[in-house]
C-alpha cells in the first residue's frame, strides 16, 4: 500500500523495526535500449535493486524564486503502464512522513491495483530533503545530544532552545542551501516540474498523510493543471500549535478506544476478559518509574513516551492482534513470534544522522513562548486523551521547531482551490495519525469540486484497505469522475 507514515526523526532510527523495512538506494545500472532515454530533462535507466523499475533524476532550483541559483537533483522511480494501448498517462505518488522515500515505495511495489497499473506509469519521487534528493544531514555527535522529548520545566524548554540553535546550524552547514527550502510549497513546485518533464499537460496524483500537504499546495498554486488528485489521510494546514496537538491526541485516543472495544468483543484478543485500560495505565506508570523493559531485548528500558508509540504504529493498519500480544508480553506474558523490536530513540551510530523533522518546521509554526505555553498545550492534549495523554508523533516533533532556528517558509493558512477539476479527499473515521476532522475540513475548504470519501473503519490511509475504498479511488483516477457527495465505504474488521 503506498505511503504509510513513519515516525519522526526523534524516534525514527530505533523504531525502524516496528515498520516495514525500506529498500536501499535504487541506483541506475545503465540504459535499457528498449525503454530508457531522455524525457524533458529526465534520463530513465534500469534501477540497480529492481530492473523492472526505471530510475532517473530531475534537476530543479533549490530556491524557486532564484531559478539560476543552486540546484538539487530529485530522485525518481517509474513502473511503466502494463498495457501501453490503454495508457492514460503518468500518476505521481506523494509519500508520507515527512521523510518517506517515494523511490523506495516504487522499488518495493507499484502500490496500486492492476487496473491502475495497466493504465498509468506509476511515478515515485523522494521529495527534496529526503533520501536521494539531498537528504537533510546532520552530525550524529550533535544529534545524539538531543534532550528528552517531553519537557517538564522552564529549564527543559531553555535546554531545547539552546540545542535547536546548535542542531539546526550544524544541519544547515552539512546539508547546504537546500536546508532552508524544504517546505511543501517548494515540493509542489517540484511536482509541477516533474509533470512538465513527463510531458503531461495536467497532473494526476495520489498523496497520503504528509504527502497530502504538497498536494494541497499544488492545488492552490496550479489549479488549472490538475487532472485528478487523491488526498488520502490529510494534514490540516490551518491549525495553530495547540489545535494541532489536541486534535492528534484525540485521534490516537480514539484509535486506542477502538482497540479496547475490539478486545472486549473478540475472543481472538489475548487480553479478552481483562481490563485493558488498567493494564495500559499500569505499563505507563511502570515506564514512568523506569522499571519497564522490552521483552527479548536484555536491558532495553522503555520510556512512557516511547511506549505511547505502540498506540500509533500498531493502530495504523490496524494490527490489533499484535498490539494485544505486545501489551500482554510487556505485562509478563509470553513473547509472540511477531514481537517487534523495542521503540525508542537510541543514539545514532556513524558520522551522520538525518533530520526530516526540519521539513515539518518549515510548514508549520509550532513555536511556543515559554514552558508555560508548552504546559498549557500538554494539559489540553492530556484532557483529549485520558489513556494515551498525547500523540507522541507531533508532541515529540514540536521541540525540534523551537527558537526560530528554522524559517517557516510555508506558515499555516486556510486552503483555497479555484480549479475546475474534481478532487477526491479520502479518510477513515478512526485514523490515529491524521484525524477524520482534518480531511473533512480540507474537503470543505477545497470547495464544491472536492468530494469526501469516508471509510467507516480504522487505520491510516484508506487506499487498499477494502475493495470498496480501492474501487472508488481507482474509478476516480481512471475516469476522472468523483463518486456521489459524502460517499462512504463500510468498515471491514481486519487485524493484520
Amino acid at each position: 500500500m503506498p505511503g504509510r507514515t513513519s515516525p519522526p526523526a526523534i524516534t525514527r532510527v530505533a523504531l525502524a523495526v516496528l515498520l516495514a523495512a525500506t529498500m536501499s538506494c535504487g541506483a541506475p545500472t545503465g540504459k535499457d535500449a528498449g525503454d530508457a532515454g531522455g524525457e524533458g530533462g529526465i534520463v530513465w535507466e534500469r534501477c540497480e535493486e529492481e530492473p523492472a523499475v526505471e530510475c532517473g533524476t530531475l534537476t530543479v532550483p533549490v530556491d524557486w524564486s532564484e531559478p539560476d541559483g543552486p540546484t538539487v537533483d530529485l530522485a525518481l522511480a517509474r513502473r511503466r503502464a502494463t498495457d501501453p494501448a490503454a495508457r492514460i498517462g503518468s500518476l505521481l505518488a506523494n509519500p508520507g512522513g515527512p521523510g518517506n522515500s517515494g523511490v523506495n515505495d516504487i522499488l518495493r511495489s507499484a502500490g496500486f491495483s492492476a487496473d491502475v497499473q495497466r493504465r498509468f506509469d506509476i511515478i515515485g519521487h523522494d521529495p527534496r530533503g529526503v533520501a536521494r534528493s539531498g537528504s537533510v544531514t546532520c552530525s550524529a555527535s550533535v544529534y545524539n545530544e538531543m534532550p528528552a522529548p517531553v519537557m517538564t520545566s522552564q529549564a527543559d524548554y531553555d535546554r531545547w532552545i539552546a540545542f535547536d540553535k546548535k542542531l539546526h546550524a550544524d544541519c544547515r552547514e552539512r546539508t547546504g542551501p537546500l536546508y532552508d527550502h524544504l517546505d511543501s510549497v517548494s515540493v509542489a513546485r517540484d511536482m509541477d516540474a516533474i509533470r512538465a518533464a513527463l510531458g503531461e499537460d495536467k497532473l494526476t496524483s495520489y498523496g497520503v498523510s504528509y504527502g497530502t500537504l504538497a498536494q494541497q499546495m499544488y492545488a492552490e498554486l496550479f489549479p488549472d493543471r490538475v487532472r485528478a488528485m487523491v488526498l488520502d489521510g490529510n494534514m490540516d494546514h490551518s491549525l495553530n500549535v495547540k489545535a494541532f496537538q489536541v486534535d492528534d491526541a484525540a485521534a490516537v485516543q480514539d484509535s486506542f478506544d477502538e482497540f479496547v472495544a475490539w478486545c472486549e468483543r473478540d475472543t481472538g484478543c489475548v487480553l479478552h476478559g481483562r481490563d485493558v485500560r488498567a493494564l495500559w495505565r499500569g505499563l505507563v506508570e511502570k515506564a514512568d518509574r523506569g522499571e519497564l523493559y522490552w521483552p527479548g531485548a536484555a536491558g532495553r528500558q522503555v520510556s512512557a513516551h516511547n511506549l505511547r508509540w505502540l498506540g500509533v504504529v500498531l493502530n495504523e493498519a490496524p494490527a490489533w492482534r499484535q498490539e494485544a500480544a505486545v501489551l500482554h508480553a510487556l505485562d509478563g506474558g509470553p513473547v509472540p513470534d511477531d514481537m517487534p523490536g523495542p521503540p525508542g530513540n537510541g543514539p545514532v551510530n556513524g558520522e551522520t544522522a538525518e533530520l526530516p523533522t526540519a521539513i515539518l518546521c518549515q510548514d508549520f509554526d509550532l513555536s511556543l513562548r515559554d514552558y508555560g505555553e508548552y504546559a498549557e498545550v500538554m494539559r489540553a492534549a492530556n484532557e483529549a486523551a485520558p489513556d494515551l495523554r498525547y500523540n507522541p508523533m507531533p508532541m515529540g516533533d514540536m521541540p525540534i521547531c523551537q527558537g526560530r532556528a528554522v524559517q517557516v517558509g510555508n506558515p499555516q493558512h486556510r486552503l483555497r482551490y479555484t480549479g475546475s477539476a474534481p478532487l477526491l479527499v479520502a479518510t477513515s473515521m478512526h485514523d490515529p495519525d491524521t484525524p477524520y476532522e482534518w480531511s473533512a475540513r480540507v474537503a470543505r475548504r477545497l470547495g464544491p469540486k472536492a468530494t469526501l470519501l469516508t471509510y467507516e473503519g480504522w487505520g491510516h490511509g484508506v487506499y487498499g484497505m477494502t475493495r470498496c475504498t480501492m474501487a472508488t479511488v481507482d474509478a476516480y483516477l481512471i475516469s476522472p469522475a468523483v463518486p456521489a457527495r459524502d460517499a462512504r465505504c463500510p468498515a471491514e474488521e481486519r487485524q493484520d
